[in-house]
């Protein structure tokens, strides 16, 4: 006989994702415990050796609970028991609301030192990839939180299958798929107490909106969302490549007039509001966006409203001083030029132009 479904349906989710790689190759299973990543882990120690990969896992320990050092252990040993080496724990702080670089909560918080842990295991270990256990039901759920954030069609698009080393092999499966891998190997999965928190938003829409809108609406709602973040990804995808294309050729042709204004380096320093406002709204804010995260803002904390705030000094310019970003990076217009700096090299009072 062969696997149970749901087991056969996770590893063939993840024999799909491990394409791609060559053989010899580290991958990462991040495990929380949790039925998700559990699943997740118990299908990468099947499928990588008989792709000829090493698999591995890595435990993030938030020590946002008395007993997460030992929550951690447990959860190593069962990686080991499923021969995943090496089987790592690392630990991490996570900042609170007041945070300096900018994150919004502690879920955007907890989100960020994850993915720094996660990042330094990956380069300690020489890991090519890092598998995550989010599923279609996380999917759906992130949807659901950028439509009510406002977020935009990037924010809509949910989470990508593949995001540089990380790949994410059970967005097509839902949750109950993972909950009956795991009942089926016999493992006894962690519950996280935070993950029926009401304090959280995630979890509220987890357990109070996708619920009320499958009621409402009928089944298949968390499916429809998925879909729906799958195009909207091939979208913004075209979009981010048009706006690189016309970042580039705005930087080129600025490089030339420095360059005739016999400029030294063949540039002028910040972004030509003028060039800006000639593109199209949607390629505008990509190329603004792209523009702050070079400055340093956080990814994570970069919001519609301040890619708004900047637009503002490029289409609605009226002498106003500049708009403050998260992680301590301030745009203002000077000389009809954008100039990203750190906020504490800004403070004349602007309204120049």
């Amino acid at each position: 006989m062969g696997p149970h479904p749901a087991v056969a349906a996770v590893r063939l989710a993840v024999r799909r994702s491990l394409h791609g790689l060559d053989r010899g190759d580290l991958v990462l299973a991040a495990c929380s415990g949790g039925p998700d990543s559990l699943a997740l882990a118990a299908a990468v120690a099947f499928e990588a050796p008989r792709a000829g990969l090493r698999a591995g896992g890595v435990v993030v320990d938030h020590g946002l609970q008395p007993d997460s050092a030992e929550v951690a252990a447990s959860v190593i040993a069962v990686l080991a028991e499923l021969g995943l080496a090496p089987a790592l724990s690392v630990a991490v702080s996570v900042p609170g609301r007041g945070d300096p670089a900018g994150y919004h909560g502690p879920e955007a918080a907890a989100r960020a030192a994850r993915y720094a842990a996660l990042d330094q295991a990956a380069t300690e270990t020489g890991a090519r990839a890092v598998m995550l256990g989010h599923t279609l039901d996380d999917q759906a759920e992130t949807v659901l939180l950028g439509l009510a954030r406002g977020s935009g069609a990037r924010s809509l698009a949910g989470m990508p299958a593949s995001s540089g080393r990380y790949l994410r092999p059970l967005l097509g499966l839902r949750r109950a798929h993972t909950l009956a891998a795991c009942d089926a190997l016999g493992m006894r999965p962690w519950d996280d107490p935070q993950n029926g928190d009401p304090a959280f938003s995630r979890v509220r829409v987890r357990r109070d909106l996708l619920p009320a809108l499958e009621t409402a609406l009928g089944p298949g709602v968390a499916e429809g969302l998925a879909r729906t973040a799958q195009l909207l990804r091939a979208d913004a995808a075209a979009l981010d490549e048009l706006a690189g294309r016309a970042a580039d050729q705005i930087r080129a042709e600025e490089a030339r007039r420095a360059a005739a204004d016999g400029a030294a380096d063949g540039a002028a320093a910040g972004w030509s509001a003028t060039a800006l406002a000639a593109q199209p709204a949607a390629i505008r804010h990509r190329i603004l966006r792209a523009a702050a995260l070079a400055a340093g803002c956080p990814a994570g904390a970069l919001s519609a409203r301040h890619i708004a705030g900047i637009d503002a000094l490029v289409t609605g310019w009226h002498g106003q001083k500049w708009t403050d970003l998260p992680g301590g990076i301030r745009c203002e217009r000077r000389y009809g030029r954008l100039h990203f700096t750190a906020a504490a090299r800004s403070e004349d009072p602007g309204g120049r132009d």
